[in-house]
C-alpha cells in the first residue's frame, strides 16, 4: 500500500488494528526470549505498544520502522527517550538494515498486498541473522476488500516454507476476544 494511504489512516484516526496495548500473544512469545540485548525489529510498528512493553521488560536493542511519518511522530512524542536512530520512517522493502535476532509480526503482513507476501518472506529472511526468529501473529481468516488482507495457515505455509523452519505454527490460544479463533501464532527460524 502507498505511503499516502497510511498517512491518511493515521491523520483520520482510522487505525482499527491498534489494540491500544501490546498484543497479548506477542508478549507471551517475547517472554520466552531471555537475551535482553537481542536485536529486535518491529516492522509496521504503528503506535509501538509492543516496543513500550518490551522496554519495560528490559529489552534494550529495539528497532522500529513504519512508512507513516505521522506514526513515527506519535512514537517520538510518546517515547521521547527512544533512540532516534532506531526509529525509522521508511518503506520496509527498501530499508537495508539487517542481522536481527528477532522480528516481531503484528498486523504488518496483513497490511501489505497479498502479491507482496513472497517478497515479505524473502525480506524477513534477509534481515534476520543466521538462526534468527520471525515470530508473531497472522490472521487465519478472510476479509472483504482490504487492508487487512486475510488468508489461511495453508496459504501462508507455502510462502514461508522455502525460507524458514517451523518451530510454532498453530491456532493462537491467547488472542483478544474480538480476534479469538481467527489468529495463528508462530515462530519461524531462518534457514541458512
Amino acid at each position: 500500500m502507498e505511503k499516502e494511504f497510511w498517512e491518511k489512516r493515521y491523520e483520520t484516526h482510522q487505525t482499527g488494528w491498534d489494540l491500544g496495548q501490546a498484543s497479548p500473544p506477542l508478549m507471551e512469545l517475547m517472554k520466552k526470549i531471555t537475551n535482553k540485548d537481542a536485536k529486535i525489529l518491529i516492522p509496521g510498528c504503528g503506535s509501538a505498544h509492543e516496543a513500550k512493553a518490551l522496554m519495560e521488560l528490559g529489552f534494550s536493542n529495539l528497532w522500529l520502522i513504519d512508512i507513516s511519518e505521522k506514526a513515527v511522530q506519535q512514537i517520538q512524542s510518546q517515547l521521547p527517550h527512544f533512540p532516534s536512530d532506531h526509529l525509522i520512517c521508511a518503506d520496509f522493502f527498501e530499508w537495508e538494515e539487517k542481522d536481527f535476532d528477532v522480528i516481531l509480526e503484528q498486523t504488518f503482513f496483513c497490511a501489505i498486498l497479498p502479491e507482496s507476501r513472497t517478497r515479505y518472506a524473502q525480506n524477513m529472511h534477509q534481515k534476520l541473522k543466521s538462526g534468527g526468529i520471525l515470530q508473531g501473529v497472522l490472521f487465519d481468516r478472510e476479509f472483504v476488500g482490504g487492508p487487512p488482507f486475510g488468508g489461511s495457515a495453508q496459504d501462508y505455509e507455502k510462502i514461508f516454507k522455502p525460507y524458514f523452519d517451523f518451530i510454532l505454527w498453530e491456532s493462537c490460544p491467547c488472542s483478544i476476544p474480538p480476534r479469538a479463533n481467527t489468529e495463528l501464532w508462530f515462530q519461524l527460524k531462518r534457514k541458512d
